[in-house]
């Protein structure tokens, strides 16, 4: 059940902004994101599979093709999972503003609908340092299997060289707080929590 949960979460994510990843030139390395995550140390990491080369990311339409999935790690059984995207703008070709943060935000969660039902969402707005954020959080359960609850929560920011995504599928309050309370340094900032308490004005209500 732990992987195939996994593998469900990894699929709305990449469903939503990727069809697949290209392959990682010294020119992207050159204009890599700056933000650091420190995951929980009692979660595992998975490791990435292998990105698949494509012609040109400009081939790509909306640039969908320059998206990667960054980091994914795992905790517990049923697993929680988090999930790290990045959308460097080098390879996207243009820059966003904290006005497209919405609906770059919005365009990500709504990728999760394809494979799970969602219900109850809230949606706030934060700020770390200088970066503004877009986050939502709702319950969830894979289609099909109404026992299987979790709490959905993505948290978004744009950078000055890519945008970027942590979600979080958590089985528990747990693991959702060690999502929230991960530590993140943001365009060489000093590191903070990801989500600070006051996100949310309520929390979504139990179904």
């Amino acid at each position: 059940m732990g992987r195939s949960v996994i593998l469900v979460l990894l699929a709305a994510c990449c469903a939503a902004l990727a069809a697949q990843q290209p392959a990682r030139t010294a020119a992207d390395q050159d204009a890599a994101i700056d933000f650091q995550s420190t995951l929980p140390p009692d979660w595992t990491v998975i490791a990435p599979r292998p990105p698949q080369a494509t012609p040109s990311a400009q081939l790509s339409p909306k640039g969908t093709a320059c998206i990667h999935v960054a980091q994914t790690a795992r905790h517990g059984d049923p697993a929680s999972v988090i999930v790290i995207v990045e959308l460097p703008f080098a390879c996207f070709g243009q820059t966003m503003e904290a006005g497209d943060l919405p609906g770059f935000g919005s365009g990500a969660a709504d990728g999760l609908k394809q494979v799970f039902d969602l219900t109850n969402p809230v949606v706030g707005t934060y700020a770390l340092g200088s970066h503004s954020f877009w986050i939502e959080r709702a319950k969830g359960n894979p289609k099909g299997q109404a026992g299987v609850q979790y709490t959905m929560e993505i948290a978004c920011s744009v950078l000055k060289k890519g945008a970027v995504c942590w979600m979080a599928m958590a089985a528990d309050e747990a693991s959702l707080r060690a999502f929230e309370q991960m530590p993140v340094a943001l365009d060489g900032e000093a590191a903070t929590p990801l989500v600070p308490s006051i996100s949310f004005s309520k929390p979504p209500a139990a179904n």
